[in-house]
């Protein structure tokens, strides 16, 4: 008969609320201020704003004493404990309604009675959630903003560097490295701008959104409370009509495209084989296993960010395309995780992609090498233009197509096999001259950098 193990767990510490820790992932899946924003007690603090934001706005027009309504401002000043709260949120379906019971036990008479007044959960916790994705939201944007910084600088410092252009992940003709720094810049920058303007806003309906609980004040207290928290006040509640929370979605979606773009790039660009582009950080990087590993670890986690927000994006969809009459039984509650993880993952994304690009460092050599690699065939375009006016648009295109055909299949560089189908080494040699390919590369540059002028 085998004998019972008698290891026990080491005891639980209680010196810290456990959400001052991060979990086993998160310094890996939940980099950056958007872990905090979003966090539970963040979640729990917003709710508390609200509360006593209603309270007040209340006061504002008269509907309730301002003493009553200060008291319950103070009343939700004291702590509450989230992982509390949320067990007793199992009895109502929301948080909002324990924790309404929570405030009105730390008050007394007209006080307790006017804590959240005329309002109803879905009120509070949707206002909460515009509050905490905005706070979110900045968070992003800001790290998003430094990525995008990082990235023009580069552009300008390698404006003028010839690079080996890439599509479908083959050598295709030059570019510079100027200009690929600069396309990332540009979606970092759109991403910012376009989450720069969503405008969050208050809901306030009560049950079936018809104010009728307000006494003929609804409209006048939903302005104070959206002035109060600095929301947009929409002309209709939005208990079903979620095109706000979609919207968002949408937004961070794109944003996460944005970062999975670039990361994708830096991932490919630091391959051992390319090794165009390392992230310069001592001590990280390495492996478990392999001694001379220098793994590219903020944009593998950037990607990864990536990777897992546009399921997100589609649960938040989801929910919000099912919301039915009045208030929805189970699409909006079906919001909560995905919003606030969706919002967490991008924020990691964005923040580690701002560490990869302001650590990145470029390796000119390798970016020079690349160039040859294919010992010529990446100006075969240049080769062809060139040509042109000499043989004819067919004839120099058939020519270059078979010189191009006969140095792969043979195994013979490029430039030999066109020299002989020509005859002229000189002129080869200028056709096959990367600086002479790269278009308005520059020019493209310095507009990018130009739009940027008047950036904050």
């Amino acid at each position: 008969m085998p004998t019972r193990s008698t290891t026990r767990a080491p005891p639980r510490r209680h010196d810290a609320p456990v959400t001052d820790r991060p979990g086993l992932f998160d310094p890996v899946l939940a980099r950056g201020d958007a872990r905090a924003a979003v966090a539970d007690d963040a979640w729990v603090a917003a709710l508390l704003e609200v509360e006593a934001a209603l309270a007040q706005a209340g006061a504002d027009v008269g509907t309730l004493d301002r003493a009553d309504a200060d008291a319950i401002t103070d009343a939700a000043r004291l702590p509450v404990d989230a992982g509390a709260l949320g067990e007793e949120a199992a009895a109502s379906g929301n948080p909002v309604v324990p924790l309404v019971a929570q405030l009105r036990a730390r008050l007394d008479g007209s006080a307790a009675s006017g804590v959240h007044r005329g309002a109803t959960s879905q009120d509070v916790m949707d206002t909460a959630g515009m509050l905490v994705a905005r706070r979110a939201v900045a968070a992003i944007t800001a790290d998003l903003a430094t990525a995008a910084d990082a990235a023009a600088g580069l552009a300008a410092t390698h404006r003028d560097r010839p690079a080996a252009g890439r599509t479908l992940l083959q050598q295709a003709a030059p570019i510079t490295a100027g200009l690929r720094f600069a396309g990332w810049c540009g979606g970092l920058d759109a991403a910012v701008d376009a989450l720069a303007a969503w405008r969050p806003a208050v809901q306030l309906g009560g049950a079936v959104g018809n104010l009728a609980a307000f006494d003929g004040h609804g409209r006048a207290i939903r302005a104070a409370l959206a002035r109060r928290l600095d929301l947009v006040e929409p002309v209709l509640p939005w208990h079903t009509e979620r095109g706000r929370v979609a919207e968002l979605a949408g937004l961070l979606g794109r944003a996460g495209a944005a970062v999975g773009s670039v990361s994708t790039d830096l991932v490919l660009l630091a391959q051992t084989e390319v090794g165009e582009v390392r992230e310069d950080v001592p001590g990280r990087g390495g492996s478990s296993t392999l001694p001379h590993k220098r793994n590219p670890v903020a944009a593998v986690s950037a990607r990864a960010a990536a990777i897992a927000a546009p399921g997100l994006v589609a649960s938040v969809l989801t929910a919000a395309s099912l919301h039915e009459h009045e208030r929805a039984a189970g699409p909006w509650h079906a919001e909560w995780r995905p919003l606030t993880e969706l919002l967490r993952t991008v924020g990691s994304g964005a923040a580690w992609l701002a560490d990869s690009l302001r650590h990145l460092a470029v390796d000119t050599d390798r970016v020079a090498a690349s160039l040859d690699v294919t010992g010529g065939l990446l100006l075969a375009e240049q080769a062809t233009t060139g040509l042109r006016a000499r043989l004819g648009h067919a004839a120099a295109k058939e020519l270059v197509t078979a010189a191009a055909s006969t140095a792969q299949d043979e195994g013979r560089p490029f430039a030999d096999v066109l020299t002989e189908a020509v005859g002229d080494a000189d002129a080869v040699r200028a056709l096959l001259d990367p600086a002479g390919a790269l278009g308005e590369a520059a020019g493209l540059v310095d507009d990018l950098l130009n739009t940027r002028k008047d950036r904050p």
